[in-house]
């Protein structure tokens, strides 16, 4: 079993610690569903204030759930349909401060204030999405957004 030490420090610690947790979780394993089911029990243990922290798969032309820990969530997204089919669709991080403000939002949870859901690319092709709801609006800024792509971007290597 792995022992981490996950700081209390600043949030740029907490990622950069999050990211070596997963990076040793995930070292020798090939297996994207085995990987996404460790990083989402990772991720929802040590973000606070999270209602949702889990994964979408690419299957075919459409978003599928994959790994996750919360409520019971949509199992099927159509690209560019809510936060994640467009982070899919444009391949680009979705940042929602109000969820309720963001045309056309799925709403798993009526308790989601704010989402953010990061794509995961790669060597050019979609794989799926990271996402994660909190309660609280506003909850997620730019270091999130970037924390989080730096763990999408080493889950990329890891799945297969």
């Amino acid at each position: 079993m792995y022992q981490f030490d996950i700081s209390a420090g600043s949030k740029a610690d907490l990622y950069r610690d999050l990211l070596s947790a997963l990076d040793a979780l995930t070292a020798d394993e090939p297996d994207a569903v085995a990987n996404m089911a460790n990083a989402s029990a990772l991720i929802w243990q040590y973000l606070p204030d999270l209602n949702w922290a889990g994964f979408y798969r690419l299957i075919g032309d459409e978003l599928v759930l994959g790994p996750f820990q919360g409520k019971a969530a949509c199992i099927r997204i159509a690209l560019g349909k809510g936060v994640c089919g467009t982070a899919a669709a444009t391949r680009t991080t979705q940042l929602v401060e109000d969820v309720h403000a963001f045309p056309g939002h799925i709403a798993c949870d009526a308790a989601s204030r704010s989402e953010l859901v990061v794509p995961i690319v790669r060597d050019g092709v979609l794989v799926g999405v990271l996402d994660l709801d909190s309660p609280e609006p506003a909850r997620f800024d730019a270091e999130d957004a970037a924390g989080c792509e730096a763990l999408a971007t080493l889950l990329a290597t890891r799945t297969l």
